[in-house]
């Protein structure tokens, strides 16, 4: 392998996009630093998370997918603190079960930035009929680098009964919480 050092690469021509091409993904090129998409981790709830009723409860995401640059926390505080600072694609899904078959009523999905709510996904039921509801969030959300961090909540409405985040079990995976680098954003 050899090694390219210059300062200033310019594209030939009057290309009004400035585009330069280097390499191929059709013939397996690759590259490394300021073009990929890392850190970026996706993990799931390895087991049911018993939750109070009608309350933001922190979801306890503690199985990872995999963690490119070890930045989320599986095991303490359960949040993704990425030292790059950008723009960061963030997604997850809650699945809110309650006791019965016939009592679940609602279920939110919300990211948290920093300790409060960024973004929510909220499904409900007309009538108390259902036992499962799986509302799924995704959001585009700038990273400072240093400090920020997401964490996935969870909040289940049950016309009566217990309320339950669902784990890696019936679906799989369940509970998934996930973010990525958006490269040129």
């Amino acid at each position: 392998m050899s090694t390219l050092k210059v300062s200033t690469i310019s594209p030939l021509g009057t290309d009004s996009t400035k585009t330069i091409t280097i390499g191929s993904h059709s013939n397996g090129d690759t590259a490394a630093g300021v073009f990929t998409n890392v850190p970026a981790f996706e993990a799931y709830l390895a087991s049911d998370q018993s939750i109070s009723a009608e309350t933001y409860t922190k979801v306890t995401i503690d199985t990872e997918v995999f963690d490119t640059n070890s930045m989320y926390d599986n095991s303490t505080n359960y949040r993704f603190t990425p030292t790059v600072a950008g723009k960061y694609f963030v997604y997850g899904s809650v699945i809110g079960e309650s006791s019965s078959n016939t009592d679940l009523q609602m279920v939110k999905s919300a990211i948290y930035k920093n300790g409060s709510v960024y973004k929510e996904q909220v499904l409900h039921l007309t009538a108390s009929n259902g036992r499962r509801l799986a509302p799924t969030i995704s959001a585009n959300i700038d990273f400072n680098g240093s400090s920020d961090y997401v964490e996935l909540y969870g909040e289940i409405k049950p016309s009566s009964g217990s309320a339950t985040i669902e784990g890696n079990g019936t679906w799989d995976r369940g509970t998934y919480f996930g973010a990525y680098r958006i490269i040129g954003a």
